[in-house]
């Protein structure tokens, strides 16, 4: 049965990612799609249940009346088939409901939903330009991507669900408090408004915060993170110290956003109880007089001042529920800001895939400043004829690796072209282009993955023999086999650590072109491989 329902919706849509809008609600909007279907039952089944809690109250008052009133002896062959009724949608119709809503909410939508917006929005930023991953902090962006996955989540779902509720079960207090007395029904009411009232004046403020809460969050992991992955760095140059600042800052900044929420939330808290004291008392008092007058009935008044109660109780669920509502908002907007950017390195539409036949490349009058007026590439042309080996030569910040990412189309052109056997790359398939170009790079980060792992990245279905072969030519074979890690792996089952931070600079270097070597690709770049 769990099964049956945790496979109704697939956390793993196949279809490509697109961009989504960058306005909250249409941003919502898209990442639910597929989901509605379970999320409009989910919210149909709790409207029933609370369409249901609330004739409970009603049959509840007219119970204590039939108690007040009734003949004993004659009570039950009156009212017996009535109680039966009660019994079996009490016993039975409710449990069932709520194992239904249940299923569809935890087996269905819980898990699922945030993992596929998950899926989707890295799917969507492992298409990003090179550019965007620059101007970023990895950790943050991987931040970004987890908590506006449980922001779109959280805020969808308590709409569906808590609001769906909300409405239902005031709309259905109102009328039956108003078949008892109209005076007891326009207490609710004007509680209701003033209680509308508070939210509406706190909540937003509580929203605003909370996306400057959610961006001081991932801005301080980023920071952390950047710490830990550049420990030699900071190790090197004895400067723990300067990292601790660094960190406290953006710590500092977490806080006193968490300290502004709290005084927030300390305020609307106060508030709620005190309107609860006032619906309490105003509904006490007016229940009674409309009893001593002979207005309501001993049943109507137990009705007024238990649905009071449940109110009282139910005002601080929806305040935080509410509270947490305009906090996920705010979460995903923060999260929107960077999931939903332009990609600015993009295919045309059916671009054909990239046709190596000899290998001749020519740079036709190229420029590019990474968007700057001037600077770093200008009216560029060069010519490589097939099997040729070319060796640029330059000044540090000449734009020779500039050259090359270009060439990857990592970045596009400004004016100019590059041409690839006659083929504009402008007009190609980005991944049939770089499938096409094997790179060595002058700073090698390797996956923290196995050694096996890493050099199958250059073809993933490649054969250990394969594999084998290819060490040995980078000459990187004999080391693999001394290496171990802290899991007790060896060899080519032996982690790299992050970044490949375990192996020398050039023992990375030589992965890299284990690598290149297995995937044996039609051009070669060697960007200062020493």
């Amino acid at each position: 049965m769990f099964s049956f329902f945790e496979n109704l919706l697939n956390p793993f849509p196949s279809e490509l990612p697109e961009r989504p809008p960058a306005t909250l609600y249409a941003f919502c909007w898209h990442y639910t799609r597929g989901a509605w279907p379970w999320i409009f039952l989910m919210s149909l089944l709790i409207a029933l249940l609370a369409a249901i809690d609330i004739m409970l109250y009603g049959f509840l008052g007219k119970i204590v009346d039939w108690l007040v009133e009734a003949d004993k002896a004659a009570f039950l062959e009156r009212e017996g088939d009535t109680l039966i009724l009660f019994a079996v949608v009490v016993l039975l119709a409710l449990p069932l409901l709520t194992l239904l809503l249940k299923l569809v909410t935890y087996q269905t939508i819980m898990g699922n939903y945030p993992m596929r917006i998950r899926w989707l929005a890295h799917r969507y930023l492992l298409r990003q330009s090179f550019g965007f991953y620059q101007d970023e902090f990895a950790g943050r962006v991987a931040t970004k991507v987890m908590q506006t996955a449980l922001g779109v989540r959280e805020a969808v779902m308590k709409m569906a669900e808590t609001l769906v509720y909300v409405c239902v079960y005031f709309a259905g207090g109102l009328l039956l408090v108003a078949s008892f007395d109209l005076r007891i029904a326009a207490l609710f009411s004007a509680w209701l408004v003033l209680y509308v009232t508070l939210l509406s004046f706190l909540l937003p403020r509580l929203q605003k915060v909370a996306e400057k809460q959610a961006d001081a969050r991932s801005t301080m992991t980023g920071r952390v993170v950047d710490s830990y992955t550049n420990i030699m760095t900071v190790k090197l140059f004895a400067h723990a110290g300067r990292e601790e600042g660094y960190a406290r800052e953006s710590m500092s900044r977490f806080i006193a956003t968490v300290y502004r929420m709290m005084r927030l939330s300390t305020g609307l808290e106060v508030s709620v109880e005190v309107l609860n004291a006032l619906l309490l008392v105003s509904v006490g008092f007016v229940s009674i007089w409309s009893w001593l007058n002979d207005v309501a009935s001993v049943g109507a008044v137990a009705v007024a001042i238990a649905l009071v109660l449940r109110l009282n109780g139910m005002s601080y669920w929806i305040m935080w529920e509410m509270s947490n509502l305009f906090e996920n908002l705010g979460m995903a907007h923060d999260g929107m800001n960077t999931i939903a950017k332009v990609q600015t390195v993009t295919d045309i539409a059916d671009a054909p895939a990239l046709n190596v036949t000899s290998g001749a490349i020519d740079f036709e009058n190229i420029r590019f400043h990474y968007g700057k007026q001037s600077g770093v590439i200008d009216d560029f042309s060069l010519s490589i004829k097939p099997g040729e080996k070319v060796g640029i030569v330059g000044r540090s910040g000449a734009g020779k690796t500039t050259l090359m990412n270009v060439l990857l189309r990592l970045f596009d052109l400004e004016s100019g072209r590059i041409l690839i056997d006659g083929q504009d790359i402008s007009q190609l398939d980005q991944e049939s282009l770089r499938a096409q170009i094997g790179v060595v790079t002058q700073d090698t980060s390797l996956l923290h993955r196995t050694v096996r792992e890493n050099i199958a990245y250059g073809r993933q279905d490649a054969s250990e023999q394969n594999i084998i072969k290819a060490a040995k030519r980078a000459n990187a074979h004999n080391f693999i086999l001394g290496l171990s890690d802290l899991a007790g792996s060896q060899g080519y089952d032996a982690q790299v650590g992050e970044r490949g931070v375990k192996l020398s600079g050039g023992q990375r270097q030589r992965l890299a072109i284990a690598r290149e070597l297995l995937r044996d690709p039609r051009i070669l770049i060697l960007d200062e491989a020493t």
